[in-house]
């Protein structure tokens, strides 16, 4: 069968780096990339070092609203399917790619593969969440990398199309985790850190990068903490950063706020477990502290990822200045480490269940 695989950021390069390869020896993958994340240290390289195929289509679609990125991605996507005709489309986690992909798919009656389904923050502000809900709502499988997702997808009436598989971004955690930690000294040497001496920092979200006072708080309350940072910069908050606004509080951090580059995966996996905490809004970079062992401040009201609050690794911080401070000051470690996204076998799993369901059953007719 063809399965066509729609990306577009950076936590989808690292999925499609695990099943990709799977999908390819029993099945014909047509790969698409949006082009949602253009920059190369966000996109080319990661194709590059993880050794994902080449994508046999670049969209180049980047910039604008959400509203007017998902629209471009469906106008354009909508052609290629015409062309290629996939038997299935596969889409991960949460981002504008995903729902263009799955909206355009849904509307061609090819059936929908959502791999990372079933989380929910509950929090409708955020947009990632109103697309998780949609392309759950339109999708054939549904892959939960969690047991609190097929708990969620169940009350939502999706049981029967739903399977508890395990977290893909584990499996490759755990393929890379030896090149990770040869490449830790050597990235530390690099930036003249010391192990332990700095945290890394990390801000992309609209709600904290769009709104000046938000980032501003974020700066402030870093800066008063005391805190060295090492700040990859993602292309959206460098420009912003660049606002006149932000001169004061960026000199008051001084040396003790490193600006760099965005990395590949195994140099920014290297730095964080390095590192002395994780601040960041991401949503896939809580998971990955969370299996390096390193405590993460997260600056939202609200997670999917519930596991990591749970055992305490993880913790939810207003972007207030005062609360951000203290939170930073007052980090600690989670009172025990266990394995909560699967035992790294998540694309086999899918691979598996992919192949039996549409080569087997005949189930999409």
């Amino acid at each position: 069968m063809k399965i066509m695989t729609v990306l577009g950021a950076r936590p989808q390069f690292i999925k499609a780096s695990a099943v990709s390869g799977l999908i390819r020896k029993q099945h014909s993958e047509c790969l698409v990339h949006t082009g949602q994340h253009f920059d190369f240290n966000m996109s080319e390289l990661f194709f590059r070092e993880l050794n994902i195929p080449r994508p046999d289509y670049d969209l180049g679609i980047s910039g604008g609203t959400h509203a007017e990125q998902v629209g471009f991605m469906v106008r354009k996507l909508d052609k290629v399917m015409q062309e290629e005709k996939p038997d299935a489309v596969l889409v991960y986690g949460d981002t504008n790619s995903t729902l263009a992909g799955a909206l355009v798919a849904s509307q061609n009656k090819i059936p929908v593969i959502h791999v990372e389904a079933g989380l929910r923050s509950f929090d409708r502000s955020m947009p990632e969440e109103v697309n998780r809900i949609l392309v759950d709502c339109v999708s054939t499988l549904l892959f939960a990398p969690t047991a609190q997702a097929v708990k969620n997808l169940e009350q939502e009436g999706f049981s029967k199309k739903t399977h508890l598989v395990g977290d893909v971004m584990y499996d490759i955690f755990c393929r890379f985790e030896p090149v990770v930690r040869e490449r830790k000294p050597v990235i530390i040497h690099q930036w003249g850190l010391k192990e332990k001496g700095y945290s890394v920092l990390t801000i992309h979200r609209q709600g904290n990068v769009d709104k000046r006072k938000n980032l501003r708080n974020i700066l402030e309350g870093l800066s008063q903490s005391g805190e060295m940072f090492v700040f990859p910069v993602h292309p959206r908050t460098k420009n912003i950063l660049s606002e006149i606004i932000f001169d004061n509080v960026l000199k008051e951090f001084g040396p003790r706020l490193r600006r760099i580059d965005p990395l590949g995966y195994i140099d920014f996996m290297a730095l964080v477990s390095g590192g002395k905490m994780v601040v960041t809004d991401s949503g896939g970079l809580q998971k990955e502290a969370y299996m390096l062992g390193v405590p993460c401040l997260t600056l939202r009201d609200s997670t999917e990822w519930v596991e990591t609050i749970k055992t305490k690794w993880n913790r939810l911080v207003p972007v207030e200045t005062d609360q951000i401070r203290m939170s930073v000051k007052n980090v600690k470690k989670g009172k025990r480490f266990s394995r909560l996204y699967g035992d790294a076998n998540a694309a086999e799993k899918i691979v598996n269940v992919i192949t039996e369901t549409f080569c087997h059953e005949n189930t999409y007719y």
